[in-house]
């Protein structure tokens, strides 16, 4: 689950940040996302994943929803909903109805929303222009990603960007043991009115969830 959600924040959030110098036409392109994403208030968005065996069959598809206020989020995603007020971690399990609740930490949570917002592109990818294709019947540029700690278990990642409107349609993950994730994002909606209290758990809403507080 922690793969998935944090390919969901990749895919979200890899254009949000200032870029270093690299592949320039990249730069241009990411910063165009990056402008949009940033003058946003809020934003919501449906997505897909699509598990890719090393033999080409799909072994596995997800798909999910993901809200955005500030540097809170809310990610439904296979019976999870995966809660941040920028204080508080939620982590519900419906089937379970089991919580548990962490301390937010941007400096330790590899897949925070802070830590991709700050320093996903300057340190951990290098990255350049791949071409052009259609995705969903949109004309989309396509950007490389390649982590530069060759330690990470993925090889590759590849971002297809909306030519018309700058927001990222999809793309695909590379992993080194040769599995490859095909993920879609539809439904793009910036600026939603999200009330504040989407963003947090109310136990009493969930009558008999058990609390595992971690914090």
């Amino acid at each position: 689950m922690k793969k998935l959600l944090s390919v969901c924040l990749l895919m979200l959030w890899c254009g949000m940040q200032p870029l270093q110098a690299q592949d320039a036409k990249a730069k241009s392109i990411l910063e165009a996302v990056s402008k949009k994403i940033n003058g946003l208030k809020s934003l919501k968005a449906n997505f897909a994943f699509h598990l890719n065996g090393a033999n080409g069959k799909v072994k596995e598809t997800k798909k999910g929803s993901f809200a955005m206020k500030g540097q809170k989020y809310h990610v439904l995603i296979a019976g999870q909903e995966i809660i941040c007020d920028t204080k508080t971690i939620w982590t519900y399990m419906k089937e379970a109805n089991e919580v548990q609740i962490s301390n937010f930490n941007p400096d330790e949570q590899s897949i925070s929303p802070t830590k991709l917002l700050t320093n996903f592109y300057d340190k951990e990818y290098s990255y350049k222009y791949a071409g052009s294709k259609k995705v969903a019947g949109k004309n989309c540029d396509v950007i490389e990603l390649t982590p530069t700690n060759k330690g990470k278990q993925l090889s590759k990642l590849e971002l297809a960007v909306d030519k018309a409107s700058k927001t990222i349609t999809g793309g695909n993950i590379w992993e080194k043991n040769g599995n490859n994730y095909q993920y879609e994002i539809s439904n793009f909606t910036p600026n939603p009115n999200i009330s504040d209290s989407y963003f947090t758990f109310d136990t009493k809403a969930h009558p008999g969830v058990e609390v595992v507080d971690l914090r």
